[in-house]
This record gives C-alpha cells, sequence and structure tokens, in this order.
C-alpha cells in the first residue's frame, strides 16, 4: 500500500496535527426548528456534518400541541413526514435530499397504509429504506422515521 504520509516529515505532521491543518473532521452541528417536536430525551432533531443531515427519528407528534396526531397509522405517518420535512427546511433541504430512511413501525399489518402516505411524500427519486415491525415506540405511537439527507 502505498502511504502517501512516509513522504512527510515528523516536523510537518506535528504541524498538522497541532493545528488541525487538512486533518480536522468536518464537525457538527445541531439542527432545531420549533417546526417539529422538541427533542423528547437527550438528542438532537438533526446533526449537520459535513454535507450531510441526520435526522432523529421522529414520531407522529403535533409541534403545536404535543399530542400525537389523533387517527390511525395514515394521520401518525403524515404527521411524522410533515416532521422531518420542518427539520430538513431548518438546513435549507427538502425531502428531495433524503437519502435513505429508517421506518419503525408498531403493526406490519398498517404496512400498506403506511406506504401509501411515504410514497405521497417521495414521489421521484425514492430514498433507500428499511422498515421494520418494532413492539414498542415512544409515546406510544404507531410509527417512526428517521432519515438521512445530503445536498
Amino acid at each position: 500500500m502505498n502511504c502517501p504520509w512516509k513522504k512527510i516529515s515528523f516536523g510537518i505532521l506535528l504541524c498538522m496535527l497541532a493545528t488541525g491543518c487538512a486533518m480536522a473532521p468536518a464537525g457538527k452541528e445541531v439542527i432545531a426548528t420549533k417546526g417539529a417536536p422538541e427533542a423528547i430525551g437527550p438528542y438532537s432533531q438533526a446533526i449537520k456534518a459535513g454535507q450531510a443531515l441526520y435526522l432523529s427519528g421522529q414520531l407522529g407528534i403535533d409541534p403545536k400541541t404535543g399530542q400525537l396526531a389523533g387517527g390511525g397509522i395514515e394521520e401518525q405517518a403524515r404527521q411524522v413526514l410533515d416532521n422531518l420535512k420542518a427539520v430538513l427546511a431548518a438546513n435549507g433541504m427538502t425531502l428531495d435530499d433524503v437519502v435513505a430512511t429508517t421506518v419503525y413501525v408498531k403493526d406490519l399489518n398498517d404496512f400498506a397504509r403506511l406506504n401509501t402516505v411515504y410514497a405521497s411524500y417521495f414521489q421521484h427519486k425514492p430514498p433507500a429504506r428499511a422498515t421494520v415491525q418494532v413492539a414498542r415506540l415512544p409515546k406510544d405511537a404507531l410509527v417512526e422515521i428517521s432519515a438521512t439527507a445530503t445536498k
């Protein structure tokens, strides 16, 4: 393996390490908005690292009332996706920038109805996705979706 570090003197390497020159990670920035529910634990709505945005899982909580959307899986799924849209917008992004999602659903028997709502939000070039059934979600929600987006 050809390692470029072999050609850098020890002094230059120390200088680069001390100043963070060309080696420092992009860092991370917390992204938050009042347009989505506040975190209900020790986490951020989203973290921006470089060009990527990592969105925490959103529940179907209405940010105005703090309560789960009424109705069933469709209503909660719409609210989840609206919450994700709000967090994306806080970083100047849209659902078109989402490259992957993870969908946690309480009952896979709701998959077809959930999928219909999901498809209405991701009409063109939908992101990669994993969907899993879980035993329970916070606040006894029916669905939670996390996402990764990039510009």
